[in-house]
């Protein structure tokens, strides 16, 4: 096994979140369960390392230097930025303890060409075992170096499978000799739904048996002598956050070509809400919007847009890659399904 310590994207990284103040943090903690009618707490921005609870969700910051920053904010919801005078930081929000939840995110991930991911992370004990479901990457991909086990297809795409070791290392106890588990989607969204049993029983096929006690579950952004930033809402279970996000659908389909449109969450209202559409790969596109029973679309921007219900289709106005558009739910907050081919 190819040891992936020497990679330049961990120096003391994610395994640090607890290996100090974390682990007291998580021994305070204990078993404490999320829940979304806890009562509201007042935004707070962090930029020093920290654990806590934060409107009924567990969060983790860490940095090492630079000028990293977490706003927690509502429910699950949490902001980020950093520069590059950052050499490594990661943060996020999610659960004191881990399990085979489904976890469902939406929001805007912002990486630009540089080292940084957004990824469900968590870890295990007897064995210990730090695991990741990378959902979007930057320039580098966070496995790179590992040891490839197959796929698993899950959740509107597929995953590479894989494992890495890291010996020595800092960890949740201290520097120890332990692996890593991988799912890195093939198709990168930033707003979606992670069955995570699905991977679990992917692991254990290709036969990665996580530990039987687990510690935390957060759904974190890290970057790594880069610069970003993230705005993403977290919640337990499928479907619309029940306060702020509506139902994510396929956010990233399988590119047609050198084309990928990428669906983010915008605003929501009582009877409408925005979705952003990223294209990438071309300026000359056509991207296919498959809206649900009952939704119409009321208002776009930056792009030319037929039709108002059923598929609508979008071209570029001389305005970019980036468009958005409004779309009328009549109680159904379902994500259109999209698609994108070259013209």
């Amino acid at each position: 096994m190819k040891d992936t310590s020497t990679r330049p994207r961990k120096s003391s990284r994610m395994r640090l979140l607890l290996s100090a103040a974390c682990a007291a943090a998580l021994a305070v903690t204990g078993t404490f369960i999320a829940s979304p009618n806890a009562h509201a707490e007042a935004d707070r921005t962090l930029t020093s390392n920290l654990t806590g609870t934060h409107n009924g969700y567990y969060f983790s910051f860490w940095k090492d230097s630079g000028n990293a920053s977490m706003t927690l904010r509502a429910d699950g919801r949490y902001s980020s930025s950093w520069d590059r005078s950052t050499n490594n930081w990661v943060g996020g929000k999610g659960w004191a303890t881990g399990s085979r939840r489904t976890v469902s995110y939406s929001g805007n991930y912002n990486p630009g060409n540089n080292n940084t991911y957004l990824a469900l992370y968590g870890w295990t004990r007897n064995p210990l075992i730090e695991y990741y479901v990378v959902e979007n990457f930057g320039s580098y991909n966070p496995s790179s170096g590992a040891q490839r086990l197959g796929t698993v297809t899950t959740d509107g795409g597929t995953y590479d499978i894989l494992r890495s070791q890291r010996v020595n290392a800092p960890s949740i106890d201290g520097n120890q000799t332990f692996y890593q588990y991988w799912s890195v989607r093939q198709q990168k969204r930033s707003s979606g739904t992670i069955t995570t049993a699905n991977h679990f029983d992917a692991w254990a096929r290709a036969g990665l048996n996580l530990g039987s006690n687990h510690a935390y579950q957060v759904m974190a952004t890290e970057g790594y002598q880069s610069q970003g930033s993230s705005d993403i809402n977290v919640w337990e279970g499928g479907g619309g956050n029940p306060t702020t996000g509506p139902t994510t659908g396929p956010t990233t389909p399988p590119a047609n070509g050198n084309c990928t449109a990428v669906l983010s969450a915008a605003e929501r209202w009582g009877d409408r809400f925005n979705l952003n559409v990223a294209v990438s790969g071309t300026n000359n596109w056509v991207v296919s919007l498959g809206l649900n029973g009952g939704q119409s679309i009321q208002n776009s921007w930056n792009a030319s847009v037929s039709g108002t219900t059923g598929t609508v289709t979008a071209r570029p106005n001389g305005n970019g890659n980036n468009f958005g558009i409004t779309i009328m739910a009549n109680n159904n907050w379902t994500w259109p399904t999209v698609s994108c081919r070259t013209s």
